[in-house]
């Protein structure tokens, strides 16, 4: 990169080389009529010119272009990869803890699998009831919040009179657009638009729901595989990494404090989840909320999705809250214990346990969760900030991608 005045040429080599020190600018003490030696400063400012390889940019975004089709085309084979990535980080300390104790990996890696899967199962059995109960509970409150809209109120708000505005406007261009009358031997054709089928979307929903449980079945085996293999690719990857003893050390190193930290990240995210999730729906039900374990289970599960998680939980026990209760100053008091119990735990709570390990920038976070919630949807949601950690604990450690490590940390 080099400085030249515009629209002056270029320098040549041997003015790059010249030792002679530059000329300061104009001032009033020079000579009338004499301009001073240098840039004519009247002739505009200094532009600096970097050279741009236009063929590297071009391979850089047809090779953005390409990894961004294969995410998202190979979406059904990728998530399951990354999901049982993180399940294999998040247990692998008890099944290690296990082999220390002379069981068998195969043997601690099942046994802790099917602890993990037979609670999740037993949760989600024991929650069956209240899950029905709010899904019955659907029609009623639906039918309760539209006879609230319908409802007249005493005086015209300005959402009735932009409403109203709105219909006179329409009127008005009907009347002015009124076709002429239908011209003898022509029928008139009008189409309508079929109503919305509820069953349909049921069964696709049902499909999804097939398809949701093929993938549990697929995550589960890969996850056990993962945990029986435990180090086998990471001695894999020493073994090729280089020849010399002294850098075969500095790799495991550094392959084990990642796994440290992801490891450390993931058990904090579980642990301040069960934490929100009991708390929630303790509250809720002092509170007196009905299906107080269900929207408990809830706020747990979205508190893995920062901000737009405890949004969605506020919201809907705003909903619900109104609903049961019938008047604003319930419906606030549940929306605020589930608002107020999320924002101590992203406050106070996560950072502790974290300390310096993990703190990541919030403008990083919310581009996270844009990106893969666009190519992935609510599976990118769900997985976005975990990828981001381990992005960032990579990059840490690696002194090529540190300045992007940087970039992300907080």
């Amino acid at each position: 990169m080099a400085l030249e005045p515009d629209p002056d040429p270029p320098p040549t080599v041997a003015s790059l080389h010249d030792d002679t020190p530059p000329v300061d600018a104009p001032s009033g003490d020079a000579p009338a009529g004499e301009e001073p030696q240098g840039h004519n400063w009247r002739e505009g400012p200094f532009r600096v010119h970097m050279p741009v390889d236009v063929r590297s940019v071009s391979l850089s975004i047809i090779a953005g272009a390409a990894i961004l089709g294969v995410l998202k085309l190979a979406q059904p084979v990728i998530i399951p990869f990354v999901v049982s990535g993180l399940l294999f980080y998040a247990l692998d300390p008890a099944v290690d803890w296990l082999q220390r104790w002379k069981m068998p990996r195969v043997l601690g890696a099942a046994l802790v699998l099917l602890i993990a899967l037979g609670g999740i199962g037993a949760g989600g059995y024991a929650l069956t009831d209240d899950v029905m109960s709010v899904v019955n509970g659907l029609p009623q409150g639906v039918r309760k919040l539209r006879e609230e809209l319908r409802r007249p109120s005493p005086q015209p708000t300005a959402l009735d009179t932009m409403q109203q505005t709105a219909r006179e406007i329409d009127q008005a261009a009907a009347d002015a657009t009124a076709s002429a009358a239908t011209p003898k031997g022509v029928m008139r054709v009008q189409v309508e638009e079929p109503p919305l089928r509820a069953s349909a979307y049921l069964w696709y929903g049902s499909m999804g729901a097939i398809a949701i449980a093929a993938q549990v079945v697929m995550v589960a085996f890969l996850t056990y595989f993962l945990l029986v293999a435990n180090d086998l690719f990471k001695r894999k990857l020493v073994k090729h990494v280089g020849e010399t003893l002294a850098r075969k050390k500095v790799t495991v190193q550094i392959l084990d404090e990642i796994s440290t930290q992801i490891e450390r990240f993931l058990l904090v995210q579980m642990l301040t989840s069960v934490i929100v999730g009991a708390v929630t729906a303790t509250a809720l039900w002092a509170l007196g909320l009905e299906q107080y374990m269900v929207w408990g289970l809830a706020a747990g599960v979205l508190n893995t999705i920062p901000y737009f998680g405890p949004i969605v939980v506020t919201a809907g026990l705003a909903v619900v809250g109104y609903l049961q209760f019938g008047n604003i100053q319930q419906a606030s008091m549940v929306a605020s214990a589930a608002l107020v119990i999320t924002s101590l735990e992203g406050w106070l709570l996560t950072p502790v346990l974290l300390g310096r390990v993990g703190q990541l920038n919030h403008v990083a976070i919310f581009a996270s969760l844009l990106f893969w919630s666009w190519l992935w949807g609510a599976w990118g949601m769900l997985l976005a900030v975990p990828m981001l950690m381990a992005l960032k604990v990579v990059c840490d450690h690696i002194e090529e991608l540190q300045p992007l490590g940087d970039f992300l940390g907080d």
